[in-house]
């Protein structure tokens, strides 16, 4: 486990902040909050962000906007070439006031890239760097594909879906997952009804939708991640056509309207 360590975010009069990192494979950043927005980009490798509401697997084609003052928390999947952007809260209160997964295309992707560069001062080329960005930011589309998190003190349920998340292909029976948390099958259904509204069995497919999908959109086949999540490819295709009306190659291709 790690603590975040953002850039020097004492001077409002500043309008952009950037950061570059790497960060391996297996490192968790625990949960943390900036007085800033920040806008949370890695250019290569996978990561889950953890928000009190929900979790979203972001790979290298989509960034997650924070508005200030949001807790979240980083898995590294993969080694990560991290490239974040962190605007105060004046200019962050043009862009989203809740979270948003945003589809990152190729100029987006250059601007955030180049914008991080520019750390050394506040120039003239910045500024016209970062109003370009935030018109793109603006005008990108949103993913509503989330997987909904726990918001309850309650480590019993929290550690089981951070668990799964972990290691999404373990197919686990639900009563061991109870054992492991000290907690009696019925007690454990009753808090997956009440605090995420649905059943084990629904939240572990969502999580394992929004692997295959950020899987999918970097490339890999649908033989490969029908394996890794413990699937045969023709079940795995029924189970994502089903779940989000349209085939796995079709929503690689990006051909389709947002979900």
């Amino acid at each position: 486990m790690a603590l975040a360590v953002p850039p020097d975010l004492s001077d409002t009069d500043v309008r952009v902040q950037p950061l570059a990192r790497t960060y391996p494979r297996g490192l968790y950043i625990e949960p943390h909050q900036h007085e800033w927005g920040q806008l949370l980009y890695a250019s290569s490798g996978v990561m889950w962000v953890d928000t009190p509401d929900e979790a979203l697997a972001v790979p290298p084609q989509r960034a997650v906007w924070l508005p200030p003052q949001v807790p979240h928390g980083i898995r590294v999947v993969s080694d990560l070439q991290m490239r974040n952007i962190y605007l105060p809260p004046k200019l962050a209160s043009t862009l989203d006031r809740r979270v948003q997964v945003i589809e990152v295309g190729r100029l987006l992707r250059e601007l955030i890239i180049k914008l991080v560069e520019q750390a050394d001062g506040q120039t003239a080329y910045t500024e016209a760097l970062l109003n370009l960005t935030l018109l793109e930011l603006q005008r990108a589309r949103r993913t509503q594909l989330k997987v909904p998190m726990p918001d309850t003190p309650d480590r019993r349920l929290l550690n089981l879906c951070q668990s799964v998340m972990a290691s999404p292909s373990l197919d686990i029976a639900f009563e061991q997952h109870a054992e492991n948390a000290g907690a009696s099958v019925r007690t454990l259904a009753r808090l997956f009804q009440g605090e995420l509204g649905m059943g084990f069995a629904q939240w572990r497919r969502q999580v394992q939708l929004a692997t295959a999908a950020a899987e999918l959109i970097q490339g890999a086949s649908v033989s490969q991640i029908s394996r890794s999540l413990g699937y045969s490819p023709s079940s795995f295709s029924d189970m994502f056509r089903r779940e989000l009306g349209v085939s796995p190659s079709l929503y690689a291709s990006g051909q389709v309207a947002e979900i």
